[in-house]
């Protein structure tokens, strides 16, 4: 082959095997010559050529590799702020967090709608997760875990603003569990049963009668769950409750803007809510770490006597149409039909004007001699009160010129209200002098005529302004009731309280606001058990079930009379024999004979029966604050069938009641919780798993009820 001839074929070559050639010159580093001679080679300008693609797949491997390397450290640094942000069985990201439970399901859920975390702000100390900013401000995040016992995990959340006037709330997914607990409400429901959507409102205290979509009078920021879940809301924060039915939410909100809390004096209006969710074991036993833990409890049992016999009102009957011959009619008749008595109640309009501590001369023209009567035939009187003044009454100048009422926002007028019986001023109960002098009244009717206690009415923050000032001021409208409860301490033994905000303390006895003689949910007989079971979640178990029959107001009665339907007061006399106390106002003989013997039956079996367990509860309740009407999952904690009854209940762990609540109805399904029962016909059931019974008979003089044995 000639010189030219290889010189054209090593080209090729190197064309074609550029590193092939390369590996060549590495490895001779010479090439023969067109003269044929040994010549030392160094190609620069085609060897840049040549290798100019290695050269830029060089490049991009070694960016593959720079890519993969930072991708790997962002990973780890990912799982590294991962594992930062949980701590024990919760998972923090910067939208919200979860809680899990020991078998690794999701038991709780809360998303934040104020903002997002900014999680390079965030950090762990010990238990402590804290973040210091969303992503657009600073703010003051933190959760911090507790674990008070080897059952019970718990964990404390706050979410402060350092911006005046910006909300602050979380959502709570309902979705995962049946809820309990909260507030009462006009449409009672076993568990809660939310329906549309709500804009977070203020949560406090309300008459439903009259404004049958608000919170009730009975409240407190605490609920619970069938998943063994509870969440109870800090008493400082200005808390507003709403809902989205079809998200399956319940928005926790706080805030200071366009609301009836307000932030202490000089304190700049910076919303915090803050909060503490714990998770148990069981539904039970979660509960009563939360109430041993977080709620007030009585200190005292009120009078026995409360229990064992029913009280006597002069409301459903006479309405405000009392007077001196009527109570006294009233009262004969208790006796003439061999009805035992706890004491005698008298209702509204025994004065002249409301706001006025004397009777009324002309309806009670005699009130030395009728009290005399009463105490010598054997009965013991309590007083309808309340903390309203109206501008008609004597006493409302007297409380003007001493500024016992509470203020407009100003602090120089009073604020006049308007409540069901008119127009006035209401008591500042933070106001020690307004204390007093209202409680110098209620000493006067009791020296001047042995009254033995009182009824207190009314007491809800929606019969304050919407803007007003106190003597000394308040955050939270509802410490106003809770101030307003504390008058009935001195007369605890046997008074009646219709409100209560952080009042389990006060050691009397509640009672729901007043029922309507109907047989449905709104205020009617089916909500008697719902309504009891909430308020006992809340931790008030003397609880007075108000009038057997309801109030029979004209427009809300079923039936074509005055009167209740008779079936529905059967019914409802049945039921009230199994709660703690018992109350009449329109009396079983205004039906016939055979009612009054019905009534017999049952308030006897109520003192025979029910009072020595009741009596028994109660006097744990003072260590305990266990409720002494209890649903039914209480003593069946993982029943998916327990945790949705609403029309049964247990007295304790041993009576188990089940009233039949629909009208034309003598049977009734009743579920029977595993264990040995006797029902009330002498029947045994020796059950290890839980027992529909289906169509039980029940006759209408006749309620079903089983006791452990």
């Amino acid at each position: 082959m000639s010189a030219e001839k290889k010189n054209q074929y090593s080209e090729c070559c190197s064309a074609r095997f550029p590193l092939r050639r390369r590996e060549f010159l590495k490895t001779s580093g010479r090439i023969r010559g067109a003269g044929g001679t040994i010549t030392d080679v160094l190609p620069k300008q085609k060897h840049s050529k040549d290798t100019r693609p290695l050269v830029g797949a060089g490049i991009i491997g070694l960016v593959l590799v720079i890519a993969a390397v930072t991708a790997w450290c962002y990973y780890i640094a990912s799982l590294r702020k991962a594992e930062l942000l949980k701590t024990q069985l919760l998972d923090l990201n910067k939208d919200g967090y979860i809680i899990r439970n020991q078998g690794g399901s999701i038991v709780f859920r809360m998303d934040f709608r104020s903002g997002t975390l900014d999680l390079d702000s965030c950090s762990k100390e010990g238990e402590i997760l804290s973040c210091g900013s969303t992503t657009d401000r600073k703010l003051n995040f933190f959760i911090e875990t507790v674990r008070p016992k080897d059952t019970v995990q718990c964990y404390r959340v706050r979410w402060e603003e350092l911006v005046p006037d910006i909300p602050v709330e979380h959502a709570m997914t309902y979705k995962f569990a049946h809820w309990y607990g909260g507030a009462v409400s006009a449409i009672q429901h076993w568990p809660i049963s939310l329906s549309g959507q709500q804009a977070p409102k203020p949560f406090v205290t309300s008459d439903i009668y009259s404004n049958r979509n608000e919170f009730g009078g009975i409240l407190e920021s605490y609920w619970l769950s069938s998943n063994a879940t509870a969440i109870k809301i800090n008493n400082s924060v200005p808390f507003h409750l709403g809902w989205n039915d079809t998200e399956k939410t319940m928005y926790f909100q706080a805030r200071y803007n366009d609301s009836p809390f307000k932030p202490d004096p000089g304190e700049a209006p910076c919303a915090e809510l803050s909060y503490r969710v714990c998770v148990g074991l069981d539904v039970t036993s979660i509960h009563k770490y939360m109430v041993r833990r977080y709620f007030n409890k009585p200190n005292k049992v009120p009078a026995k006597t409360m229990f064992r016999h029913p009280i006597w009102s002069t409301w459903a009957l006479h309405k405000t149409d009392i007077d001196q011959e009527k109570l006294l009619r009233y009262a004969a008749n208790i006796r003439k039909y061999n009805f035992t008595c706890s004491h005698l109640e008298i209702d509204d309009r025994y004065t002249s004007r409301y706001g006025e501590f004397e009777f009324d001369q002309k309806k009670f023209p005699n009130v030395s001699v009728m009290f005399e009567k009463l105490k010598s035939d054997g009965f013991l009187v309590s007083l309808w009160i309340h903390p309203f003044v109206n501008y008609d009454s004597e006493n409302f100048h007297t409380c003007v010129e001493r500024g016992l009422f509470v203020q407009e926002p100003t602090g120089r007028l009073p604020a006049l209200v308007r409540w069901w019986n008119g127009i006035g001023g209401i008591l500042d109960f933070t106001n020690q002098e307004a204390r007093d002098w209202f409680s110098s009244q209620l000493r006067s009717f009791r020296s001047r005529y042995g009254v033995s206690s009182f009824k207190f009415d009314a007491g809800e923050t929606n019969y304050l302004p919407w803007k007003f000032s106190t003597r000394t001021p308040i955050r939270d409208p509802s410490f106003f009731t809770r101030r307003y409860t504390e008058m009935a301490i001195p007369y605890n033994d046997r008074a009646e309280l219709r409100s209560g905000y952080q009042s389990q303390n006060i050691s009397c006895f509640f009672r729901p606001i007043d029922r309507d003689s109907v047989w449905g949910y709104e205020l009617g007989l089916k909500s008697l058990i719902p309504t009891v079971l909430t308020i006992s979640i809340l931790g008030y178990q003397f609880i007075l079930p108000d009038m057997i029959g309801g109030n029979a107001y004209l427009n809300r009665t079923d039936g074509n009379r005055a009167l209740p339907d008779r079936e529905l007061y059967i019914r409802w006399l049945e039921l009230s024999a199994f709660m703690p106390s018992m109350q009449f106002s329109i009396p079983p003989w205004e039906y016939d004979n055979e009612v009054v013997e019905i009534a017999r039956k049952y308030t006897a079996l109520h003192e025979t029966i029910v009072t020595p367990r009741v009596l028994e509860l109660a006097g744990e309740v003072l260590d305990t604050g266990d409720p002494i009407i209890r649903p039914l999952w209480w003593i069946a904690t993982g029943d998916e069938t327990a945790y949705k009854i609403d029309s049964q209940f247990l007295i304790g762990d041993d009576l188990m009641v089940a009233p039949v609540l629909e009208p034309g109805k003598q049977e009734r399904d009743i579920y029977l919780p595993a264990g040995r029962w006797k029902s009330y016909k002498g029947e045994r059931f020796d059950i290890k798993e839980p027992l529909h019974l289906t169509d039980y008979p029940v006759d209408l003089d006749e309620i079903a009820y089983f006791v452990w044995v």
